[in-house]
């Protein structure tokens, strides 16, 4: 099976590394006659340049990468990609023409996007760009928290690292669940991360623009997560109208004083899961929830998966093993 991979200027070196590091694991795996044959292509076929500075070698550039692939993956360089030259584009469309699938990581969505293959479809790419696609492409169908998405013979995988959860579902889909678990383990990886991208899309990005009175808040709501944090309370702590600081959120954050007050305590609640063994009843009081209940709740909506999940993928090796007794497990998990 020939997979071809297309990689545009100032590629993520890491998106190439997950699929080939990928697709070689699981040929080290495999009899000589599954294997997958994976070729790089890019636009002139000669030493280019990743983001990071690294230098590397491709297969073949378009004009040589004549032949039909299986499956066509077209990478993603540092931020939102220019539109391709005509040339990046007739080849992109002859090459999933007659391939039996193609997609894309990270913001490579952009590239199949402006050589019109994902019309009519359902994608995702990584959440920072996610709306910039959706406003571009407006007869793609975004789904910005997805960490794949499989649309008919198209697949979309989100930003970077995602690469290889889209490696280990084609090679799931090729050659079944058993080796691309193996693979996953090879790599010491989830084969199936849980949740989407919400979990890391940074949901206090509002922490790095908040200035004057939003950081004056942001810092009582550190100091105080149990207190008073309603809309006339807050706007006491920084001596203005409720109107106005309601304005002053949605100006500058995009959002409410109370969503804002609900991220803050969820990102407690994240620290606190992740570098601490408190069962989660503790964490629920210390965020300011109230109840295991409300903050298992706000977890799955705000960053798509339960606090138990998210302890188990993201607590750090030193935070000891978490006491949280059956019944706390039951109302976070």
């Amino acid at each position: 099976m020939l997979i071809t991979i297309f990689a545009p200027g100032k590629v993520h070196l890491l998106e190439i590394a997950g699929l080939r590091d990928a697709f070689f694991e699981a040929n080290c795996k495999m009899a000589a006659g599954d294997r997958y044959r994976v070729q790089l292509v890019t636009e002139e076929g000669v030493v280019a340049e990743s983001a990071s500075g690294v230098k590397y070698l491709p297969d073949a550039g378009i004009k040589d990468a004549a032949e039909p692939c299986d499956t066509l993956i077209v990478t993603g360089p540092y931020g939102v990609p220019a539109r391709p030259s005509e040339e990046v584009m007739r080849w992109l469309r002859e090459q999933a023409r007659n391939s039996q699938r193609y997609g894309s990581t990270c913001t490579g969505a952009f590239l199949l996007a402006h050589a019109g293959l994902l019309a009519g479809r359902r994608a995702t790419t990584h959440w920072e760009y996610a709306d910039r696609l959706a406003a571009d492409f407006p007869d793609t169908r975004v789904e910005p928290d997805r960490i794949f998405v499989r649309d008919g013979p198209v697949f979309c995988s989100a930003g970077v690292t995602a690469a290889t959860d889209l490696a280990f579902a084609l090679i799931e889909e090729d050659h079944g669940r058993a080796l691309a678990l193996w693979v996953a383990r090879r790599l010491v990886v989830f084969l199936k991360r849980p949740g989407g991208q919400s979990q890391f899309s940074a949901a206090l990005t509002a922490q790095t623009a908040a200035t004057g009175p939003i950081e004056r808040i942001r810092l009582h709501i550190l100091e105080h997560p149990r207190g008073d944090l309603g809309l006339e309370a807050l706007a006491r702590v920084v001596g203005v109208s409720p109107r106005h600081l309601s304005r002053l959120f949605r100006a500058e954050l995009g959002m409410s004083p109370a969503a804002y007050v609900e991220l803050m305590r969820i990102d407690i609640a994240r620290r606190l899961l992740e570098d601490s063994a408190a069962p989660i009843k503790a964490i629920d009081f210390a965020a300011g929830f109230g109840s295991t209940t409300t903050l298992r709740r706000a977890f799955v909506r705000r960053i798509g998966v339960a606090p138990l999940s998210y302890r188990l993928r993201f607590q750090t090796a030193g935070s000891g093993k978490a006491i949280d007794d059956e019944s706390a497990a039951d109302l976070s998990g």
